[in-house]
């Protein structure tokens, strides 16, 4: 049995998550400080990817990332289409709101008088963020994580769109999954389940273990 798209997938999730670990961070600390008229449009377009099914944004992101747009362009020395790359980006988009969404509403319950007294002492907005924001927030930021993990780690319809079902390169455990049950060899399809369940069930578990030692 090839076991490839378990590994196929780490590298993928990890990619993606880390990603949105810092962006997450990044984006939900800019629009607690963001002041204008638009943020209600820079939300709208972050958390869409929630709204679409994965195979529209799948397809957006074909049209963005295509040879013929000026953004493909760009990456064409790249090769991004139909590489762990391009599967690695849908990872990212699809899981990104959730990201953003839970590290904005933690940063949002944080008291603005503790974010105050660390600008009385002096300290830069980026130390405020990295020493103030992200250390009383953990457990949201936290949380958030690990459901960009989960939910990149099951990523299907986007990533089928961008990067293919390739054996050994861009193959996931829900595309093995898929390839197998059509197939007929449903045996692979149950074993590939399990590892993703498994792998999902130990990461919301990890998480909630170091909470309570937080706590």
């Amino acid at each position: 049995m090839d076991y490839s798209p378990v590994w196929i997938s780490l590298k993928i999730t990890l990619v993606a998550t880390g990603c949105s670990f810092f962006l997450g961070i990044f984006a939900a600390r800019w629009r607690m400080g963001y002041r204008g008229n638009f943020g209600w449009l820079a939300d709208g377009i972050i958390v869409l990817p929630l709204a679409l099914p994965p195979t529209v944004v799948g397809l957006m992101l074909l049209l963005i990332f295509g040879s013929n747009s000026p953004v493909g362009m760009l990456f064409s020395t790249m090769s991004l289409l139909f590489t762990w790359r391009a599967a690695a980006l849908a990872s990212f988009v699809v899981s990104f709101p959730l990201m953003y969404l839970t590290t904005r509403a933690a940063f949002q319950q944080i008291d603005p008088i503790l974010i105050d007294s660390a600008r009385l002492e002096g300290l830069n907005e980026w130390n405020i963020l990295w020493r103030a924001f992200v250390p009383l927030a953990w457990n949201g930021i936290a949380a958030g994580t690990t459901l960009a993990f989960v939910r990149g780690l099951g990523e299907f319809g986007a990533t089928l769109m961008i990067a293919g079902n390739i054996p050994g390169k861009t193959q996931t455990m829900p595309l093995a999954i898929y390839s197998s049950v059509e197939a007929g060899d449903t045996a692979t399809a149950i074993v590939f389940a399990v590892v993703n369940i498994s792998i999902s069930i130990c990461a919301l578990l990890l998480v909630s273990f170091f909470e309570k030692k937080r706590g």
